[in-house]
């Protein structure tokens, strides 16, 4: 089965799974993925800060973690 993810997850624990996934970070803005708030931010915590759906994120990592297991 592969990874998958959850609003709950860290930025840093997603990164651990695929280095694939910076790429989504990227796209929203969300450029400092290797600051010390990605080792203890959520992704549901990350995306408030930015202005961003958490679950269109987590829906996006998630299907790249399917089609990368």
């Amino acid at each position: 089965m592969a990874n998958q993810v959850t609003k709950d997850t860290i930025i840093m624990d997603v990164l651990r799974m695929h280095e694939g996934t910076a790429k989504f970070f990227f796209e929203i803005g969300m450029h400092c993925i290797g600051c010390p708030s990605a080792s203890g931010e959520s992704i549901e915590e990350a995306c408030a800060v930015h202005g961003e759906d958490a679950d269109v994120l987590v829906n996006k990592i998630n299907a790249f973690l399917a089609e990368n297991a």
